[in-house]
C-alpha cells in the first residue's frame, strides 16, 4: 500500500473534494426524490456527488478578521470606518499636485484559516495575508511607518524606484522585534508591483505571509478602457505549506482555499473588469490564472499603457504580475483557476457570477 502524504490526504478528503460528507448527502436526498428507480437513483447520486467535488471543501472559513471579498477591491484601507482608517493611511496635498500618502503597517505573528478547519502559523502585515494593497499614482511621495511587533526580524522591501537605504533588502536593513522604520520614496514607475518582507531565509518570510500589493497609477492616461470606469481587483496567488516541508499543500488566490467557489466573485455584464494579478506562491516554479468563457488583455508588470497580448491563460513565475482587462458578454458563472490541475484541486479555483445590470449591452 502507498503512502498517504498530507498533501494526497488534503486532495482526496479535505481541499479537492467533497465526495464524502456532503457528497454522499446529496446523493442520499437524491435517491430519495425517486424511490423505487434505481438507474433514476444512480445517475442522480453520480450528479450530485460530482457538484459537490467540484464545489470545493466542505464548511466555511470565517471571514471576522480577513475576508476575501472585501480585500478584492479595498486598497489604502478603504475598507475601513474613517476614524480607524486614519490609524493607517493619511494623504496630503503637495504643491506641486501631488500626494503625500503616509501608511503604517506592521508585522505581528497570527495563525490564518486558509481552508475550513485547516490552520497556518503566519507572518503577516497587519494582521492579514497578503497585507493591506497601497495604492499611489506616479509621482506622489509614499511614507511607510513599519513596526516590528512580530518575533523575528522583518523588513519591507517594494519593488520599484527608490533610493537604496529604502531597499528592505540587506542585514543591515532588518528590523529587530520592537523596532521601527520609515520607508519614504516617490512612486515609480507607474504599474503594478508589490512588497515583501526581505528578511532571511528569504522563502520563510514570504511563504509564511509577509507580502501585500502595491499599484502605482499613471498620471496621464490608463490601463484599457478609457471610456467607462472599470471594476477593479486585487488578485494575489499564493500557496501554503502547512507541514514544513517545502511543498505546498494548500493554493489559493487571496489566501482561502476555494472561497471564490463557495462565494463567486460578483461582476456587471458590459463593464470592463480589470485585474491586478500577482503571483507570490513559495516553492513551485509558476504559477497561472485560466478564464473560461472568454478571452483578456494582458499588461504584463503594467508598465505600459498598450496590451502584450490577448488570452485566456498567463503564466507567472514568483514575483511577476500583470494586469488584465476583460468584459463579461454573457449573464452566469464563470470558472477561473490555475492550470496546474493540482493547484486547482488543492483550493486554487473560483467563480465569477456576470449579472445584468445598466452596462449591459
Amino acid at each position: 500500500m502507498g503512502q498517504v502524504t498530507r498533501r494526497s490526504w488534503l486532495r482526496s478528503a479535505g481541499l479537492g473534494s467533497l465526495a464524502g460528507g456532503a457528497g454522499v448527502l446529496a446523493a442520499r436526498q437524491a435517491d430519495a426524490l425517486q424511490p423505487g428507480s434505481s438507474s433514476t437513483s444512480a445517475v442522480q447520486h453520480s450528479t450530485a456527488a460530482h457538484q459537490a467535488h467540484v464545489m470545493g471543501p466542505v464548511g466555511r472559513v470565517g471571514t471576522d478578521r480577513f475576508n476575501p471579498t472585501t480585500f478584492l477591491r479595498a486598497w489604502n484601507f478603504s475598507h475601513l470606518p474613517g476614524e480607524e482608517r486614519a490609524k493607517y493611511y493619511r494623504e496630503t496635498p503637495q504643491p506641486d499636485g501631488t500626494l503625500l500618502r503616509e501608511y503604517t503597517l506592521f508585522a505581528v505573528d497570527r495563525e490564518i484559516e486558509i481552508a475550513p478547519g485547516v490552520f497556518f502559523p503566519a507572518w503577516t502585515y497587519n494582521g492579514q495575508v497578503p497585507g493591506p494593497t497601497i495604492r499611489a499614482t506616479e509621482g506622489d511621495r509614499v511614507r511607510v511607518t513599519f513596526i516590528n511587533q512580530g518575533a523575528h526580524p522583518h523588513t519591507i522591501h517594494f519593488h520599484g524606484w527608490h533610493p537604496p537605504e529604502m531597499d528592505g533588502s540587506l542585514p543591515e536593513h532588518e528590523v529587530p522585534p520592537g523596532g521601527q522604520f520609515i520607508y519614504d520614496f516617490t512612486a515609480e514607475p507607474f504599474g503594478l508591483h508589490l512588497y515583501h518582507c526581505h528578511a532571511v531565509p528569504l522563502k520563510r518570510h514570504i511563504h509564511k505571509g509577509l507580502y501585500g500589493v502595491f499599484i502605482i497609477d499613471p498620471r496621464e492616461g490608463s490601463w484599457g478602457s478609457r471610456e467607462e470606469t472599470p471594476d477593479e481587483l486585487v488578485m494575489v496567488m499564493n500557496g501554503f505549506d502547512t507541514n514544513f516541508d517545502v511543498e505546498n499543500e494548500v493554493y489559493a488566490v487571496n489566501t482561502v482555499a476555494n472561497f471564490y467557489a463557495q462565494e463567486p466573485i460578483r461582476v456587471t455584464v458590459g463593464q470592463p473588469v480589470r485585474i491586478f494579478l500577482v503571483n507570490v506562491t513559495e516553492f513551485d516554479l509558476l504559477n497561472s490564472l485560466h478564464l473560461h468563457g472568454m478571452f483578456f488583455d494582458v499588461y504584463r508588470t503594467g508598465t505600459r499603457l498598450t496590451t502584450t497580448e490577448h488570452t485566456d491563460t498567463v503564466m507567472l513565475c514568483q514575483a511577476e504580475r500583470c494586469i488584465l482587462e476583460t468584459t463579461f458578454r454573457y449573464p452566469g458563472n464563470f470558472m477561473f483557476h490555475a492550470h496546474q490541475t493540482e493547484f486547482a484541486e488543492l483550493g486554487w479555483m473560483g467563480l465569477f457570477r456576470a449579472e445584468r445590470g445598466r452596462h449591459e449591452t
